[in-house]
């Protein structure tokens, strides 16, 4: 495979997207190979990249199944889930405490 074709940022041809403009559109790159890249320059650093992909040969998003709304929902309420009162907060507890605000400072809350 030769050297990736590059364009500067937000001048791209028609016919190529980003994985998030993909996904916006309800498609998904389904295994092809980054077609191109964008390049965004920068003054003191490199620039920064961003792959592209080709919309024709995009497939679409594989829908959700049961099992996976499962596991999604599951996931979400360990995120919720104090660790020191076992107690659902109503967020997701910020990994900086690692507990609910609650249990972080009692002193505050009690008042």
């Amino acid at each position: 495979m030769g050297a990736l074709p590059v364009f500067r940022w937000r001048l791209a041809p028609d016919g190529y997207a980003t994985r998030r403009q993909l996904r916006a559109r309800g498609l998904r790159p389904g295994g092809q190979d980054v077609a191109a890249q964008l390049e965004r320059p920068r003054r003191r650093r490199g620039p920064l990249v961003a792959y592209l992909y080709r919309v024709e040969k995009a497939k679409p998003v594989r829908p959700m199944t049961p099992a996976k709304w499962a596991a999604l929902a599951k996931a979400n309420a360990a995120r919720r889930t104090c660790p020191t009162c076992g107690r659902d907060a109503g967020y997701v507890i910020p990994t900086s405490l690692g507990m609910c605000v609650t249990c972080a400072y009692p002193e505050e809350c009690a008042a």
